[in-house]
């Protein structure tokens, strides 16, 4: 068990002698509450039953958990943005193709195609677009292939599965080479 995990385990033991209830008993509170944001429950605790910062912090956090992973790919093409799935759809399995050995590594915002390192990024821009960001240094930007950022280098503006042709197919397993 390490540091954190230690310092959680002991502020959950004292918990009850703390603040006069046990975890279950402060997540029943809470919901009777139907508070949903973290500094709201913390608040609460506070103003409402004088509970001191850290406990607030570690019951909303607890009250918030879910058993269900965060999906961040469903986030980012959800609402105005979910006509882009199937675009990011087969980016990802043609990046799946290119070998047993790519990584897709979703964040927030973006989702990462790795090997040893990055050579391609997957971002929903626009509720119309999707950035493909890919590594290529060196190469001279031309026609569609734009210059990006210093994690990829180039970017291909991608507004419908048609823009993902054999010509962005190449460049993506270009790529995907030069990061082995």
């Amino acid at each position: 068990m390490n540091t954190v995990e230690k310092q959680l385990a002991t502020m959950l033991a004292n918990l009850p002698e703390k603040t006069g209830m046990p975890l279950d008993e402060w997540l029943k509170v809470i919901a009777a509450e139907s508070l949903e944001k973290h500094g709201q429950i913390v608040k609460f605790l506070k103003g409402n039953h004088g509970v001191t910062h850290g406990f607030a912090n570690l019951i909303a956090s607890e009250a918030l958990k879910t058993d269900e992973p965060a999906d961040p790919v469903a986030d980012q093409y959800s609402g105005a943005k979910a006509a882009l799935k199937p675009i990011y759809d087969a980016l990802a399995e043609y990046a799946q193709s290119l070998g047993d050995d790519v990584e897709i590594a979703p964040k927030k915002a973006s989702v990462s195609l790795r090997r040893k390192k990055q050579f391609a990024l997957i971002t929903p821009a626009t509720k119309t677009r999707i950035d493909l960001g890919l590594a290529l240094k060196g190469d001279e930007p031309a026609g569609r292939l734009e210059t990006y950022n210093a994690m990829c280098s180039h970017r291909v503006r991608l507004e419908s599965i048609a823009d993902f042709d054999d010509e962005v197919r190449g460049w993506m397993a270009d790529a995907y080479a030069r990061a082995g």
